[in-house]
């Protein structure tokens, strides 16, 4: 028989196809797989208004079967199946789709009558994927309705012959005869029926119709022969049964009537193999421009690499069932990457190969609406879990807390709420609205301290002052605290107050005087000690915060103590002469500050001293190592 040749655009398309669209030559079983659904899906449809048919939906399915020897692998199914010319125009010009043409064919009035009909082959090019495997492709094919069958045949590029053929059964077999092993490729991995399975399971699962295959395993027989104690002799034997490999309809797909938490949670640990269960799950059934649903997980531990660049976050993204994707990062803002889960839309736009996404309006609504329902979820844990929601903060705080402050604060009114601190009046962690109500009515600001620690950050000195007026702390012990207040600005109209280095406003106007009149009266000694540390602060001033400390350090400018700390640890010199301006405060009140009133009037050595000791100090106290412990020792011994 005479054979025919693909148009000159056409072979251009199916060499590109071959090698360059397709990414992973193990999507050919999913794309024939898929053209199989289709089939039963147009024949399905169509034994709704025609009784002829005779199939009810429990009698169609998709078969694979392997042949080792012949090198094949045929995927067979009982759908609607092509006559000759219906070859010619689907198999015999690339990038026609049958698929697409039936789908649009379909009258409005009678969509309604198949709401589940899902036809997934839309661009025609997805049967060409198994020449990727295969060095001929067989199809044998008798259409529904039709007297006879046909016969399409090709071995890539070269062409194909089309031809009558006698096949009894209604439905198509697909028959791909194997390329053999070179010292790149390894195809006979997809005559393994165990290595077949796996490929069901990973990208078609969830295909509505039952795929069938034998499946071959090991069961121990008896030999018919005894050991020296008596014992019959066993074997293990390979055995093949056939049985359904993929599940059809996916949980997410289920009401949620008829799938429990339980049911979501061993869903999560079987699927993503995580032997913890997650902190939340949250399911969406979205209707609208774009029809998608979802299942989506919180999980109760962070995975080992979540913080480091080797992390690839993202959603499993399917299309009627078909997995389109592994991990689709673009589902998921960055500050939700620990999330893992699935997303199923019929309506998206995929490109020619389906294994990537055109960016385009559905995908960004898909992407807004999870962002918004994952934040919901985690806030309902807050406000109603609060346990789960502790685990959670220990886990992925830093994610929720950069989210804040990256991309120039564009998440922050998203992140806000979910912030939690520890705090001078609560045991447990503190929400911003939580700290806000329970302000006492003439609180103006919310108080909070950086430092390395809690302990640390409760032990300031600038806190005293702040506890004593019935105000409470929140603690911020995490290198990215800084530049989160710094983003907010301010939380429900409150300003943020920085106990180490913005003004408390807590004095009264009769303290305020007083300490300015100190302050003025004692200038020279000020003076003489802001000279003596020259170079190590930038101001010596009298303490509008210190009540039983005699000294501390405090900043001006937009670098505070903390920020200064970060900096310094980050590699390279880059930000090595960005120093916090420090200010070294001193207690009127203290009576090291009146021993050293006294040595300034009669010892200026010991008075000078004694400013570098007191510095010292205060450097300890904000937890900045010393620059030479040796001078500070010495510098105490000699006060005796």
């Amino acid at each position: 028989m005479a054979k025919k040749q693909f148009k000159a655009e056409s072979k251009r398309l199916l060499d590109l196809m071959i090698n360059s669209i397709y990414t992973h030559k193990e999507i050919f079983l999913r794309e024939v797989v898929s053209n199989a659904s289709d089939a039963i899906d147009k024949l399905c449809y169509l034994a709704l208004t025609d009784e002829n048919v005779g199939l009810s939906r429990d009698d169609f399915r998709i078969r694979i079967t392997v042949d080792k020897d012949a090198r094949t692998i045929t995927v067979s199914d009982n759908g609607i199946g092509m006559n000759k010319a219906e070859m010619e125009s689907n198999l015999g010009v690339i990038a026609r789709s049958g698929s697409l043409q039936f789908k649009n064919d379909i009258p409005e009035d009678k969509k309604a009558e198949a709401p589940d009909l899902d036809i997934i082959g839309q661009f025609g090019v997805g049967f060409y994927s198994a020449f990727m495997v295969s060095d001929k492709v067989t199809v044998l094919s008798h259409r529904y309705g039709e007297e006879t069958g046909a016969k399409w045949e090709s071995s890539g590029v070269d062409g194909y012959t089309v031809e009558d053929y006698e096949k009894d059964d209604i439905g198509t077999d697909v028959i791909m005869h194997i390329k053999p092993d070179s010292e790149e490729e390894h195809y006979s991995e997809y005559l393994d029926s165990w290595r077949l399975k796996e490929l069901v399971k990973k990208y078609s699962d969830y295909v509505r119709w039952p795929i069938r295959m034998d499946v071959e395993h090991y069961e121990q027989q008896e030999t018919g022969e005894t050991d020296e104690d008596g014992k019959p002799k066993t074997k293990y034997v390979a055995v093949s049964s056939e049985e359904t490999v993929n599940s059809m309809v996916p949980i997410w797909q289920r009401s949620k009537s008829d799938v429990t938490d339980d049911d979501c949670i061993q869903f999560y640990k079987d699927h993503f193999h995580d032997q913890e269960d997650p902190l939340a799950v949250i399911r969406v059934d979205a209707e609208g421009t774009v029809s998608f649903k979802a299942m989506l997980f919180v999980p109760g531990k962070a995975p080992y690499d979540l913080y480091t660049r080797d992390y690839q976050p993202g959603l499993q993204l399917y299309s009627s069932g078909v997995m389109i994707m592994e991990k689709c990062a673009d589902l998921l803002p960055d500050c939700f990457r620990f999330v893992r889960g699935v997303v199923d839309s019929p309506d998206l736009s995929l490109n020619i190969s389906r294994e990537m996404l055109q960016h385009d309006r559905q995908l960004k609504i898909i992407a807004n609406n999870l962002e918004k329902r994952i934040k919901t979820k985690l806030k309902t844990m807050l406000d109603e879990d609060r346990d789960s929601y502790a685990k959670f903060w220990e886990q992925f705080a830093p994610l929720i807390k950069y989210g804040v402050v990256s991309d120039y604060g564009m998440h922050k009114d998203l992140l806000k709420e979910l912030l939690v601190y520890r705090s001078s009046g609560s045991d447990g962690l503190v929400s911003f609205d939580e700290y806000i109500k329970e302000m006492p009515e003439k609180q103006e600001k919310i108080y909070y301290a950086t430092a390395e620690s809690v302990s640390r950050a409760e032990s300031l000195p600038q806190a005293e002052q702040v506890k004593d007026a019935g105000y409470a702390v929140l603690y911020m012990t995490d290198e990215a605290d800084t530049f989160v207040v710094s983003v907010l600005g301010d939380y429900d109209g409150k300003e943020f107050c920085n106990i180490t280095s913005d003004d408390l406003g807590l004095e009264s106007e009769d303290e305020k005087a007083d300490t300015e009149k100190k302050a003025e009266e004692n200038k020279d000694l000020l003076d003489f000690i802001k000279d003596t540390l020259s170079g190590e602060v930038e101001d010596v001033r009298l303490s509008h915060k210190l009540r039983s400390y005699p000294v501390c350090l405090t900043t001006e400018g937009d670098i505070t103590l903390e920020a200064e700390k970060y900096l310094k640890s980050l590699p390279g010199d880059q930000f090595r002469d960005l120093k916090a301006k420090k200010i070294l405060e001193l207690n009127g009140n203290h009576r090291a500050f009146g021993a050293l009133q006294k040595a300034f009037e009669t010892d200026r050595e010991k008075a000078g001293a004694m400013a570098k000791i007191l510095l010292a100090q205060a450097k300890l106290i904000a937890d900045i190592p010393l620059d030479d412990p040796r001078e500070y020792t010495d510098l105490v011994c000699n006060l005796f």
